[in-house]
Formats: structure tokens, C-alpha cells, sequence
């Protein structure tokens, strides 16, 4: 399951949630209207909470990939250059 479809069904299951809660409860129409507002606002708090976490979540992966990558590309070029040290030698040697 992509992230993204896990916050799409996050969000539209808490409206939902919220929005049958507030309807089904014994209250006047400005009492329902002024808590569906509340209600739509905290949902977006938390959106936007959730949202940030997985930003900040994703930039420390990217961060840690980027070490991994640059400590791999070093093991790398170290590798190569001890084979090439090992040909020059090598040539030295039959020469």
C-alpha cells in the first residue's frame, strides 16, 4: 500500500468518522454547524501533523541513503584503485 493512498484513506475515514458522529448526535442545527467547522479544522491539524512527520521521516531516509552512497562510491574507488596499484606493480614485476 503506497503512502499516499494510506493518508488519502486516513483522512477520508476520520471525516467520515467525524461527520456521522456529529450528525447522529441530539444537537440544533448551529450546535452540528459550529462542531462540523471544529471538527473539519482538527482533521486538518492532524493532516498537516502527519503530513510534517512523514516529510521529516523522508528527509532523514534521503539523508542516511546519501551517507550509504557516498560511503559506498569511497569503498568503491578504493577497490579500483588498489587494483590498479596492483597492475602497475604487476607490469613492473615482468619488466
Amino acid at each position: 500500500m503506497s503512502l499516499s493512498r494510506f493518508i488519502a484513506g486516513f483522512a477520508i475515514g476520520g471525516a467520515i468518522g467525524a461527520v456521522a458522529g456529529i450528525l447522529l448526535a441530539p444537537k440544533s442545527g448551529e450546535e452540528t454547524r459550529r462542531d462540523l467547522a471544529n471538527g473539519a479544522q482538527e482533521l486538518m491539524k492532524k493532516a498537516d501533523e502527519t503530513a510534517k512527520q512523514i516529510q521529516s521521516k523522508a528527509d532523514d531516509a534521503v539523508t542516511e541513503l546519501q551517507k550509504k552512497g557516498e560511503e559506498i562510491k569511497t569503498k568503491i574507488q578504493d577497490i579500483m584503485n588498489k587494483q590498479k596499484d596492483n597492475k602497475e606493480n604487476e607490469e613492473h614485476q615482468e619488466q
